[in-house]
């Protein structure tokens, strides 16, 4: 492998930072590794529960990557109509090795025109949503399309980084940063899936997301719009 395998996180604000901060504690031990955070401002991003990251490059300064993952959060509504975003994600994905994505990041490499034909995985309250991109939306927690890797929502991020780290190094070495993570979940309940979850929690879940809901379907109707005038 190659000394500078570089990953590159393209964020965007109102992030959700475990979409990422998961994935870069596992991809910051692939060998010869080096994570950069980027976004299409550079600077500070503020993810949405307030936590800010600070001396984010900029997505335009940086030439190419080995790996680019796409995290999701609320954010996503508006960075589906950052056209400049996605041209750059479309930029990015075309010379990396792999391409990855955590929750709604699906959505934005969907839109980015990354998607059309494939199967994806996504969070569950958005997961439909890939279909106005031409995308197949898959239910699995981690959905691989030849070099494309989704994961599913947040904690997913972690599968999924993980699954990409055995194809990396191999699953031996995959194996021993799990073990190094202690990465063995064993959450106190059982509804962590929709179908799992007893009807008042989904219901309690889905009645938390509506609030976004109009704006959200809105921003991936614009979204798959704009893709498919680029497309024409």
């Amino acid at each position: 492998m190659a000394a500078d395998f570089s990953v590159v996180f393209a964020l965007y604000p109102n992030i959700t930072q475990l979409d990422f901060t998961g994935p870069y504690e596992v991809f910051t031990r692939v060998p010869g590794g080096r994570c950069l955070l980027a976004s299409a401002a550079g600077g500070t991003i503020e993810a949405d529960g307030g936590m800010t990251f600070a001396g984010v490059r900029k997505l335009e300064d940086i030439e190419s990557c080995a790996l680019l993952c796409v995290p999701g959060g609320l954010g996503t509504i508006q960075a589906l109509g950052d056209r400049r975003y996605l041209t750059e994600l479309r930029r990015l994905a075309a010379a990396a090795r792999y391409v990855t994505s955590v929750c709604t990041g699906s959505l934005l490499l969907a839109a980015a025109g990354l998607l059309t034909a494939r199967r994806a995985a996504c969070h569950w309250a958005w997961r439909d949503s890939l279909a106005a991109f031409g995308a197949i939306p898959d239910p699995d927690r981690v959905v691989r399309e030849g070099n494309i890797f989704t994961g599913g929502g947040v904690t997913a991020g972690i599968d999924m980084a993980l699954t990409v780290l055995a194809e990396i190094a191999g699953a031996d070495y995959a194996q021993a940063v799990q073990l190094g993570i202690e990465y063995a979940p064993m959450p106190p309940f059982d509804s962590g899936r929709p179908e799992r979850a007893r009807p008042e929690i989904v219901a309690a879940a889905r009645k938390r997301s509506e609030a976004v809901r109009a704006e959200r379907e809105a921003a991936v109707r614009s979204a798959a719009a704009a893709l498919a005038a680029e497309q024409a």
